[in-house]
């Protein structure tokens, strides 16, 4: 107890040098921890909005469409949809056709990506229909209606109740066409969509090529990503008898989107390391200015019989309290950022367009933060460990001192 004592006042002779110390060292740990669970609910937040446009948390493909994409690769559904629907966490399973096909106006043609939907189920879960009214939806799963890209709108030079002619390859090798009606128009922000959707029931999507009643695509979105792991091993026994099929994660069906957060937070961890490295700097700085000023008074206390020893746990006690009281304190700076993150957010409105795209995901430009309660604690804990290994440089050279060499010391 005598030696933390000792070491509490001993970081306290040069006050304004600890405390720039200890606001250094807390502010760095505020700024990590508030960035990662910033990055945690911003991530969170792209992962839900792609998966519900896309693949799902979990989707079932047929062997080798997700390579190929072609349009041959279907299946049929049968009771999988329902078995799955019934496996607890799972909230929606979403049976999707995808075709690439010819869009016709009386005034230009444009080539297109044709997805066949549940239209009932889609607009509870979809976020490019978020905005759709109940009017400008499909009305059902082999009805003529359409929605349409507003870029595609524009190209065809249509309006909504206008018709077009959609056209695609056959399985017999002709090509079949439909007459649609515009219904709902989509804006998502995206050229590329906007500029290629067109979205119908599935069983009318399933007559141009004739499907029958095959997907190509089974997503399945949950009531929590967490739950991804238990639902896909409670999938794997329904597949069990159709060895055709596989169930995948949205890591694997969306390539793009994970790569970019891979790709994202991976330089977020450079920029953390860069700060840390900053408080490793400032810790040794600290420590070894204040053995340099105490070079006499450590003289007196080995002349006294003190061993070299003591002198190095004194000064590595010195640097464990002043890693956890900036540790403390960090955390709560960090817990006061995160809940101002969390409730209020950052707004971009002001700084990007409209819309913001990151790994094909239109999302919400105020990003909000989501409590990573056990990574905070994590790089706290590092922080610490980290401040008493930047005193070991400090604690060699205070255990090298000698009593001639430090009396002579002024």
């Amino acid at each position: 107890m005598n030696a933390f004592l000792y070491a509490w006042r001993s970081l306290w002779r040069n006050r304004r040098r600890t405390l720039i110390t200890l606001t250094a060292i807390a502010l760095s740990i505020m700024l990590v921890q508030a960035f990662h669970n910033l990055a945690v609910g911003a991530y969170a937040r792209m992962i839900d909005d792609g998966v519900r446009a896309g693949s799902g948390h979990l989707a079932v493909y047929r062997h080798g469409y997700l390579e190929s994409r072609e349009e041959n690769l279907g299946f049929s559904p049968a009771n999988l949809a329902a078995q799955i629907r019934a496996i607890p966490g799972v909230t929606k399973v979403l049976p999707r056709v995808y075709l690439p096909a010819l869009a016709q106006s009386s005034h230009d043609s444009r080539g297109i990506l044709l997805i066949g939907v549940e239209p009932e189920a889609e607009l509870t879960v979809n976020p490019f229909l978020k905005g759709l009214s109940a009017d400008a939806m499909l009305r059902d799963i082999d009805g003529r209606d359409a929605v349409i890209g507003k870029r595609l709108l524009d190209d065809l030079k249509l309006a909504v109740g206008r018709k077009l002619v959609v056209t695609a390859q056959h399985r017999d090798g002709t090509l079949h066409s439909e007459l649609l009606r515009v219904r709902g128009v989509v804006s998502t922000g995206m050229p590329d969509i906007d500029g290629s959707l067109l979205m119908v029931g599935r069983q009318r999507a399933a007559l141009l090529t004739g499907m029958q009643d095959d997907i190509h695509e089974l997503a399945i979105i949950l009531n929590d990503s967490d739950e991804e792991a238990f639902v896909a091993a409670a999938i794997t026994p329904l597949l069990h008898d159709r060895p055709e099929l596989a169930a995948v994660s949205w890591e694997k069906a969306m390539p793009n989107l994970a790569n970019a957060i891979k790709l994202d937070y991976a330089s977020q961890k450079f920029i953390f390391v860069i700060i840390l490295l900053i408080v490793t700097i400032g810790v040794v700085n600290t420590l070894l200015m204040s053995v340099m000023e105490r070079l006499r008074e450590f003289g007196v206390v080995l002349a006294l019989g003190s061993s070299p020893g003591r002198l190095r746990r004194l000064v590595l006690i010195e640097a464990l309290l002043l890693g956890m009281v900036a540790a403390v304190a960090g955390c709560v700076l960090g817990a006061l950022a995160t809940w101002y993150l969390v409730d209020i957010g950052i707004d971009l409105k002001r700084f990007i367009p409209e819309t913001l795209e990151f790994g094909g995901v239109v999302f919400d430009p105020v990003l909000r933060a989501a409590w990573d309660l056990a990574w905070m604690a994590k790089i706290a804990l590092y922080v610490v460990g980290l401040t008493l290994l930047a005193a070991l440089y400090p604690a060699i050279k205070a255990g090298r001192i000698t009593p001639v060499e430090a009396m002579r010391h002024h």
